[in-house]
């Protein structure tokens, strides 16, 4: 007995002090945890409020909370005298390396949640971007899924998406339609022109304001090239677009104005001896 009291008289003062910051250990690791919880939910519920995608908003507030504790950890068993210099030199080595791994899905993650927060395109609507053109089916957070005109789906990397250029034709109300008409230069211009203005100004689709536009664009080597500029809805480009180039063959053909075509004369020489 009185050696033990004796090393209990020795190390009472070492085991209080390692009981004492046993406890401030738990304490930490408790309070950093309902912080660290905090402080992840406070981050998801902002981006809730902005619309952002729920995959987004959970996929942020797990990793901000896992990194959150892991700070708690290495504090917590600093607390307690454990070196943890180690353990952040490994942390960092690690989080080095799958930085490095991952480096294109990361580029892409990243570019996924900017698509989803500054919102360029939404589902269904008709882009192009990274090279391809298509309706937008979804948005995920490493690809985006596109729907060809033939009915094809295309799947882009989202870093590719926000790479490049991005053009939505379905953010306006309205669109141009730019045609290039090209006329012989023996026809009457007059005429063609007032022609091309009757066709388009009588075409069911065509917006009348802003007025469509018809003139002489240039005075090219084959023909005399009209530009016809008529605005429509977005929805109705494609199908007016169709039907103007035909019904504008159509009326010249009836009105006798011909449109040219490349042709080429060939010359044959003799040479002496022949």
């Amino acid at each position: 007995m009185e050696m033990i009291q004796q090393w209990y008289n020795d190390h009472s003062a070492v085991m209080i002090n390692y009981a004492i910051a046993f406890v401030v250990a738990i304490v930490i690791y408790w309070v950093g945890s309902k912080v660290a919880k905090a402080i992840s939910n406070f981050i998801a519920k902002v981006m809730t409020k902005r619309d952002l995608d729920p995959i987004v908003v959970n996929f942020i507030k797990n990793i901000v909370f896992g990194l959150l504790m892991v700070v708690v950890i290495i504090i917590t068993l600093g607390q307690i005298g454990i070196q943890t210099a180690s353990f952040i030199a490994v942390i960092g080595a690690a989080g080095l390396a799958v930085g490095l791994a991952l480096q294109g899905s990361l580029s892409n993650f990243a570019s996924g949640v900017l698509i989803i927060a500054f919102r360029p395109f939404k589902a269904g609507d008709f882009i192009e971007a990274g090279g391809v053109a298509g309706v937008v089916e979804e948005i995920k957070l490493f690809s985006t899924f596109i729907r060809s005109g033939d009915n094809k789906q295309i799947i882009i990397p989202n870093s590719g998406v926000v790479g490049s250029a991005i053009t939505n034709y379905s953010t306006k109300a309205t669109r141009r339609i730019d045609l290039v008409i090209g006329v012989s230069y023996d026809a009457d211009i007059k005429l063609a022109k007032k022609v091309l203005t009757e066709i388009v100004t009588s075409h069911a689709n065509v917006l009348q304001d802003p007025a469509p536009v018809v003139a002489v664009a240039e005075l090219a080597d084959n023909s005399v090239n009209f530009v016809v500029r008529p605005w429509v809805k977005s929805s109705d480009y494609w199908p007016t677009h169709f039907d103007l180039m035909e019904t504008i063959k159509i009326r010249l053909d009836e009105e006798k104005i011909g449109i040219p075509y490349p042709q080429m004369d060939v010359h044959i020489h003799k040479t002496l001896g022949e």
